[in-house]
């Protein structure tokens, strides 16, 4: 079988086709060896070399000796799983970088403090990563609801009108925010509302608000940790969420700290 003839693989009854010279990638691993039909473990039935392992992982395998780049969705599960069919079909270099992966991987840490008083409620949120504040800046708004001087067609009433402004930005890894009465509704400022994204209601209410936004970061891949009251007398608040967020690696080169994309994406990209 020469290299540029193709091969077709039933692995768990997903059916796979390549070229040789891809399963010959790595000429020390199984797959490498499998074509000469003296593996148990891969025999050939119809035609195609049947292999009685998970076919949704090899997916990725097969992606890996094509590019020599592991592109994952961003909310992958399965690294050990992955790992273990990389060592059955004993792929040395796959096995390497996410056993480094597993060892480097740190958890993306977000706190979102809550202060809940009469008329007024304030949030701080940190997180390790400034992408995901980046995020959480971009998809909130607060609107200061200001009032201004009666139009000559009601002299009577003075107007509302309500300004956005993003939230503001301490350092790159938190921001604050507040909403309720300024308690200044007789001067020139009234309510502050807060829309967050993709949800187009302004509101006004702290509590409604902080269940807003978790729920944002709950869909961005968050899971709660803990809770804890910092304080009962103030009634504030702290909520703690993390994230396991995978790594892209290369075959030649040193682990990066990178965002993963779907194999679809990077298709798209080209």
């Amino acid at each position: 079988m020469s290299s540029q003839e193709l091969v077709t693989l039933n692995v768990g009854g997903k059916i796979f086709t390549t070229r040789c010279s891809t399963l010959k990638q790595f000429p020390a691993s199984r797959l490498a060896c499998m074509l000469d039909g003296k593996d148990q473990d891969f025999k050939m039935v119809d035609g195609q070399i049947f292999v009685d392992r998970d076919g949704v992982l090899f997916s990725f395998i097969l992606e890996f000796l094509r590019t020599r780049q592991l592109l994952l969705p961003s909310d992958f599960p399965d690294y050990l799983r992955l790992q273990r069919e990389a060592l059955f079909y004993e792929i040395d270099s796959l096995v390497d970088h996410l056993s480094q992966y597993l060892l480097q991987s740190r958890p993306a840490l977000l706190e979102v403090h809550f202060l809940n008083q009469t008329t007024q409620a304030f949030f701080r949120v940190f997180g390790s990563c400034s992408k995901t504040i980046e995020m959480l800046t971009r998809r909130i708004t607060v609107f200061i609801e200001q009032r201004t001087a009666p139009t000559r067609s009601n002299s009577f009433a003075p107007q509302m009108t309500l300004l956005p402004l993003p939230p503001q930005r301490p350092s790159y890894h938190d921001l604050v925010f507040h909403c309720g009465s300024d308690g200044t509704i007789d001067n020139q400022t009234g309510v502050r509302y807060v829309s967050i994204k993709p949800d187009n209601r302004k509101l006004a209410n702290g509590t409604n608000i902080l269940g807003l936004l978790i729920d944002t970061v709950l869909k961005e891949g968050f899971h709660l940790v803990s809770t804890r009251t910092v304080s009962t007398e103030d009634r504030s608040e702290c909520y703690t969420f993390e994230r396991i967020s995978p790594q892209a690696f290369g075959v030649n080169k040193t682990p990066k700290l990178e965002t993963t994309i779907l194999p679809e994406q990077s298709q798209n990209k080209k």
